[in-house]
């Protein structure tokens, strides 16, 4: 098979079968790519096996890519081992560091040439087989970091497997790659973090209160702890930067908060920033971000009734964008905001309303751009 760059895909060897990996050979091999499954637990790889991600045989032939979906820390070591073994025409990976890689590569006398580091910028709080799906990739940037001695044919060979997996490759240097996520990945997980840990010795009444927000807010902190230490740790020098930077706000908030009486400036100027900073994160495949309107529907909590929400919803004609749901402590209900194009609001809520579901109204203007934040 070949994508629309006219470089073939495969076969693939897929070394690490965990949430990345598994998903890669499940995407790969509903567009019909052979895929060979590897693990250091062999087990694993018989599971993502089973989930249909491929084969857990040793191809019989050197395929014409292997991509090693390990820890930063052993992504060198395993492409130098393949490499000796003569495993792949091209290597790639898909760790979310990308500098060290690159230089245990280097140290281990492997072939740079042959190697082009990857990252698609697509995951889950969950890890393991079973976490994996077919369509994590779909329109999410997967960033590739060829090198001055990459080879052009394997810089194509993982362009095609990206766009293969429904991804859009993004090509930068191995540094700029390590920035940039220190900025939008590695960073947003230690706060979550930090505010998740608050959650750990927080007193139980206090919990009970807990909104959608800490929800949003904390979800990424439930990830694997030492695969993020093993993260961050190989990331260390742009994420301390960032880091830093976080301190002098947040110093610059505590100084604020303990001088009230002479104004909240400096509190209003670093939410208008929070404001700003979220307007800019892109939208759907990558285009500008959309506001979009929330639509609040009370659905009960029996099987089947979100499933009938979202039926109904189409039947109208209207394309949900985005759903969240929040549920009512102690009520047999929950509140499902569906988010919709602002023009398609109104209309949503009076065919839903007109086929028995209870819409609640919204304030004039709320809207949101992805999963809203709320209050509390």
């Amino acid at each position: 098979m070949s994508t629309q760059s006219g470089a073939p895909v495969g076969p693939v060897l897929v070394v690490g079968t965990g949430l990345l990996g598994t998903s890669i050979g499940l995407a790969l091999r509903r567009r019909g790519v052979q895929v060979h499954l590897r693990d250091a637990l062999p087990g694993r790889a018989r599971e993502a096996a089973d989930l249909g991600a491929g084969t857990d045989l040793p191809p019989d032939d050197p395929v014409l890519l292997a991509v090693v979906a390990t820890p930063p820390g052993a992504v060198g070591a395993t492409v130098a081992a393949l490499q000796r073994e003569r495993f792949a025409q091209g290597y790639t990976d898909v760790a979310s560091v990308k500098s060290r890689p690159l230089r245990d590569l280097e140290l281990a006398g492997g072939d740079l040439s042959r190697y082009v580091g990857g990252h698609p910028l697509a995951g889950s709080e969950r890890s393991g087989p079973r976490a994996g799906r077919g369509d994590l990739f779909e329109g999410r940037p997967w960033v590739l970091c060829p090198g001055p001695h990459s080879a052009v044919e394997v810089s194509a060979g993982v362009e095609a497997l990206a766009r293969a997996c429904g991804a859009v490759p993004v090509v930068m240097e191995a540094a700029e790659h390590d920035e940039a996520v220190a900025v939008v990945s590695h960073l947003p997980h230690l706060l979550a973090a930090l505010v998740a840990a608050r959650l750990a010795v927080a007193a139980d009444t206090e919990l009970a209160v807990a909104g959608q927000g800490v929800r949003d807010v904390t979800r990424i902190a439930a990830g694997d702890p030492a695969l993020w230490t093993e993260i961050v740790r190989d990331n260390a020098g742009p994420v301390l930067a960032q880091l830093r930077e976080v301190r002098a706000d947040l110093d610059r908030l505590i100084e604020t908060l303990s001088m009230p009486g002479q104004g909240l400036a400096g509190l209003t100027e670093l939410l208008v920033r929070g404001n700003q900073g979220r307007a800019r994160i892109p939208g759907k495949h990558g285009g500008p971000a959309t506001a979009y309107q929330t639509v609040p529907v009370v659905v009960p909590d029996h099987p089947g009734e979100l499933a009938r929400l979202l039926h109904d919803a189409g039947a109208a004609g209207v394309n949900v964008e985005d759903l969240r749901i929040e549920h009512s402590p102690g009520q047999p209900a929950g509140l499902v905001e569906l988010a919709v194009a602002p023009q398609a609001a109104e209309a949503l809520a009076a065919a839903l309303r007109s086929r028995g579901w209870t819409v609640h109204g919204e304030a004039p203007g709320q809207s949101h751009g992805g999963p809203a934040a709320t209050a509390g």
